[in-house]
């Protein structure tokens, strides 16, 4: 398809890496892309530029907002008493579809690995911890997936922010091991809320 074209190869490469598509999707999309020059790549170059110049991450709540303003975590007026902990804004998303929760969103960006030390200076656990203390908040809901990276990463949450103040709980049954919160449908999603259980303080 594209004759060896560098700047073909080089998308080609990058939509790839994209979640959901491989080698022959990514292709399908460029060809569409292409053939529709004028009305799909240069409103789409136009749109990209603009999110990545506007378009910032939260370094307190991890959400997207714009650069110039401030962030939802900054001018929400709901007095809510418990903080939703998830992996990515993916999972937030799910849940917020769901209308199971009612409460703050914290995204941490990622999970930590388990088979390395703790790498915490890209996850937003340490804006967690002192935003449990500046909103008084009393439970901790950690929503982030069964698998061992996303355990890890709940077990250290758990440690740092352990307080005999606070509640900490877990999703319950209906989340799968090894499932990923935004792979997870409404039912699911519902169950692991409604049946989620206090950490441990062992």
């Amino acid at each position: 398809m594209n004759n060896n074209i560098p700047e073909i190869e080089e998308l080609i490469k990058n939509f790839s890496k994209l979640p959901g598509l491989g080698p022959k999707s990514a292709k399908r999309i460029i060809l569409k892309l292409i053939n529709n020059k004028e009305n799909m790549i240069k409103p789409l170059a136009k749109l990209l530029a603009n999110v990545y110049k506007n378009v910032t991450r939260c370094n307190d709540c991890g959400n997207l907002k714009i650069t110039t303003q401030k962030c939802i975590c900054e001018t929400e007026t709901n007095n809510y008493d418990k903080i939703c902990v998830v992996e990515n804004l993916s999972d937030m998303w799910v849940i917020e579809s769901a209308n199971i929760y009612k409460g703050h969103f914290h995204i941490l960006g990622g999970t930590l690995n388990s088979d390395e030390k703790y790498e915490k200076k890209n996850l937003l656990i340490d804006s967690l911890v002192k935003r449990v203390k500046k909103n008084n908040l009393k439970e901790v809901i950690i929503a982030t997936s069964a698998t061992v990276e996303g355990q890890t990463t709940a077990h250290y949450i758990e440690d740092v922010i352990k307080n005999d103040k606070i509640k900490i709980s877990k999703l319950g049954q209906g989340l799968p091991v090894g499932g990923e919160i935004e792979q997870l449908d409404d039912g699911t999603l519902v169950s692991a809320f409604k049946n989620r259980v206090p950490v441990s303080s062992d």
